[in-house]
């Protein structure tokens, strides 16, 4: 099988890492990648802003599977584009993606569906925004409806903040922001491969959103995972999706839009049951790595089978015992704007330390194959263990091999879970 991989972040490298173990991959290429993932496909120039490129270089490298690995193309249509051209492809089309690109979308599919979510509101102005508030009061959660990176949602007992930052989405071309209700309780993500109609549920994993230990700081992208979750209950997969994914795969085929890819369900565990935070129309970044770290089936043949529309003919996935835990190391500055351009060193005694290897996000090649930083996160160093201590062990050993000037990153990732500090309310 021949497979395209589109992204350049340590998710896609995820992605290829596992599909190069693959022995049913003969040729795996990816576009434009990093430097990480040209250790392990082969790379080729494409603007992913120009959903028309993709199906040119597919058509060029003759793949049979086309696995789309960020948000931001989905919603443009590349996905659209790529299947009108014949290829089998991974990732919903841009009127499916709307689940990511648009949370007041979300909320009006979550509502028709039945789904557990925040009350909210969608909010065009700011004094719909301060009318929002006083009916929530503090902690006051105020989210972009758009894309933004996984930065466009604030958090904070600080009315002045919320308000800003609800004025400057709304100062965006046709902006809009959507005020919730604070969920209280630990947060849960859990992908679900679909195919517009069967949903087959990954492993569940916890994500760490903010940038200091102890979740301080603004948001970002995500600085480290980790999974299996000990302390969630047995049921929790199960429950999720037949109360969230399945009804919202459902919905959506309903409406003429079926979803093919992966629905990546944020949750929350609350005082009053599971409620939903949010929905992404793509794996999840850092969570990827660790999911993809413990999956023991092959990978390419389910991507294919979710492309195709042939999940209920999968046998069910295999998983490793075990823990994975990845650290996302920053650059200087990151979630502001990173320092780039420095020279990354130690990844070769990094990827030496046993049960750990290093993921490239933000990197590229420089001159005499020196691998440099090319945006905020650059690194995501990934530890298998026999559980979350060992794990994070393997995780942190490597880490600590790195060095990048003026870089980040947390020292407490699943370290509470280790402890056995998470409880569910």
């Amino acid at each position: 099988m021949k497979i395209l991989v589109i992204g350049t972040g340590a998710r896609e490298h995820a992605l290829v890492h596992a599909l190069a173990a693959d022995s049913d991959v003969d040729e795996l290429h990816a576009a434009p990648g990093n430097a990480g993932i040209a250790a392990e496909a082969k790379v080729h120039p494409l603007d992913l802003t120009d959903p028309t490129a993709a199906p040119d270089l597919a058509a060029q490298l003759r793949v049979d599977l086309v696995v789309v690995g960020p948000e931001g193309p989905l919603v443009l249509g590349v996905a659209d584009h790529l299947r009108a051209a014949g290829f089998a492809t991974f990732g919903p089309s841009a009127a499916a993606a709307r689940l990511e690109g648009s949370k007041a979308f979300a909320k009006d599919v979550m509502a028709s569906a039945g789904v557990p979510t925040a009350m909210a509101h969608v909010c065009d102005s700011l004094a719909e925004v301060e009318v929002a508030f006083d009916q929530f009061g503090a902690p006051y959660v105020v989210k972009d409806d758009g894309l933004a990176a996984g930065k466009g949602v604030v958090v904070t007992g600080d009315r002045t903040d919320a308000l800003e930052h609800a004025r400057e989405c709304l100062a965006k071309d046709g902006g809009r922001v959507v005020v919730e209700e604070f969920l209280d309780g630990p947060e849960v993500s859990l992908f679900c491969l679909t195919d517009g109609e069967t949903v087959v549920p990954l492993q569940p994993a916890q994500d760490f959103k903010r940038v200091f230990d102890g979740d301080l700081g603004p948001n970002t992208g995500g600085m480290g995972a980790y999974s299996p979750l000990p302390w969630a209950p047995d049921d929790l997969v199960a429950d999720v999706v037949a109360r969230v994914v399945q009804p919202t795969v459902d919905e959506l085929r309903h409406r003429g839009t079926p979803f093919v890819g992966v629905v990546y369900a944020g949750l929350a565990l609350t005082s009053r049951g599971l409620r939903v935070i949010e929905f992404n129309a793509r794996f999840g970044d850092p969570e990827t790595q660790v999911v993809l770290a413990r999956l023991r089936t092959p990978l390419a043949h389910v991507l294919l089978a979710a492309a195709t529309g042939h999940l209920a003919d999968l046998e069910d996935l295999r998983w490793r015992d075990g823990a994975a835990v990845t650290v996302v190391i920053a650059a200087e500055n990151y979630p502001g704007t990173p320092v780039t351009g420095r020279v990354v060193q130690g990844l070769d005694a990094a990827a030496e330390v046993d049960g750990a290897y290093v993921l490239h996000a933000g990197t590229k090649l420089a001159a005499y194959q020196t691998v440099v930083s090319s945006g905020g996160r650059v690194l995501s160093v990934v530890g298998v263990g026999a559980d979350l201590a060992e794990a994070r062990a393997r995780a942190y050993d490597a880490v600590d091999l790195v060095v990048l000037p003026g870089s980040h990153f947390r020292s407490d990732i699943a370290l509470a879970a280790e402890l056995g500090e998470i409880t569910v309310p």
